[in-house]
């Protein structure tokens, strides 16, 4: 039973995290129409989501430390409840402020329930195709680009912002909650951390010890300086493109190949990591994304853009899984949730620096091309820093199985 019912730990996973990502990533479908009806300046609106970023980072840690101690299913029925009253309020708000604190803060924040507990759910339940299942629920969470944002544009034009972000929330709350209710403490932990078999060679270290040691330092910031250099990029190569004269709706197209790319890159490096090893597959994807980045520096038609953008989006959304992988390999299961939410906090922190980097570049030199090459930097960095990781060493005669 625990064989069969661990692929519905995935799918409930890949549609809490669609639905979730999905939900704040819609902000940017909204914003025209907030800005018109309210007055607003666009500004404003769009610092809901740096605001969403930031609080992302800060629960993340919260979250996963919450998902070890009380299992993931509370914690993400939380968030799910959380996120749909969230967005409910948030198209009810009266004010910029308000909007700023109900859809950035809170919204931000519920998001947070999910990734980092359903990840360190998820390595819980399989010993066998970790690669492949973390990745299929990362794929999950890219579908999001094409799922729930054409459905919040196709709601806007039916309704006012307040009616369609209010539907988007009904949505939610009727996708989520449900999906989050299948959701079960991996069998190793089914009788409570404190009864839990050692599963890593690290097996007896406390969380305190795990936080201060060199190997979780490692992966936060080789996760920081990874998501900094797809950060950058990501939010900017649709206004870089319209620079280089390409219409707005082919440069909007631009992102859409990329996020499909990204599909496959995340069940490419997931098999990837099973067969070679993660750590190795995740090196040489940190390298090849720095270089890929930097090649959007070298193009200005739209066949060189939607070349670049299949390269760098099957890397960059293949590399991320991989580091919930590296962390069930290195410790102990009774603690994932901590450890991923602290990379996961990283990485929302690097997320965080591409959209005002990557403005304060533009207005200072008046070309992008700063910014990529500053991405190609960060990117190496990522790498660099990721080969110094060193497993923890093995008992003797050999590693506990999982």
């Amino acid at each position: 039973m625990n064989r069969s019912y661990r692929w519905v730990i995935v799918a409930a996973g890949g549609l809490l995290g669609c639905v979730a990502i999905g939900a704040m990533f819609s902000l940017p479908v909204f914003l025209r129409p907030m800005a018109q009806d309210t007055g607003w300046s666009v500004t404003g609106i769009s610092t809901a989501m740096t605001i969403g970023f930031l609080a992302m980072a800060a629960a993340s840690m919260v979250w996963g430390s919450l998902s070890d101690r009380f299992g993931p299913r509370p914690v993400v029925l939380a968030g799910s409840v959380v996120l749909a009253a969230s967005l409910a309020l948030a198209s009810r708000a009266d004010s910029l402020i308000a909007f700023q604190l109900l859809f950035g803060l809170l919204v931000g924040g519920a998001t947070a329930a999910v990734f980092a507990p359903m990840m360190a759910c998820v390595t819980g339940w399989f010993d066998t195709q970790r690669g492949l299942a973390v990745s299929l629920v990362s794929a999950g969470m890219g579908m999001a680009p094409m799922t729930m944002a054409p459905l919040a544009a196709w709601l806007v034009t039916r309704h006012d912002w307040r009616g369609a972000m209010l539907i988007v929330a009904g949505i939610a709350a009727a996708l989520m909650i449900p999906a989050a209710l299948l959701v079960r403490r991996p069998p190793a932990l089914e009788s409570g951390p404190a009864g839990a078999a050692p599963d890593a060679p690290s097996s007896e270290m406390t969380a305190a010890q795990a936080l201060r040691s060199p190997q979780f330092l490692i992966l936060m910031l080789a996760n920081f300086f990874c998501c900094a250099t797809h950060s950058g990029p990501i939010f900017h190569t649709v206004s870089y493109a319209a620079s280089c004269g390409i219409p707005m709706i082919a440069a909007v197209s631009i992102y859409s190949v990329e996020g499909m790319a990204g599909m496959f890159g995340r069940l490419g490096f997931g098999l990837a990591g099973d067969r070679f090893g993660a750590q190795r597959v995740l090196v040489l994807g940190l390298l090849a994304q720095a270089f890929g980045v930097l090649a959007y520096a070298f193009v200005d038609r739209l066949a060189g853009f939607y070349a670049v953008a299949v390269v760098v989006g099957f890397i960059y959304a293949g590399t991320m899984p991989l580091y919930a992988v590296i962390i069930r390999e290195n410790f102990p299961l009774r603690m994932m949730g901590t450890i991923i939410g602290g990379t996961a906090m990283a990485g929302s922190l690097g997320m965080s620096t591409g959209p005002l980097v990557g403005g304060l570049i533009y207005d200072r030199f008046g070309s992008y091309a700063p910014l990529y090459v500053g991405s190609w930097g960060m990117g190496l960095a990522a790498m660099l820093i990721l080969m110094t990781f060193r497993p923890f060493p093995k008992p003797q005669g050999g590693m506990v199985p999982a």
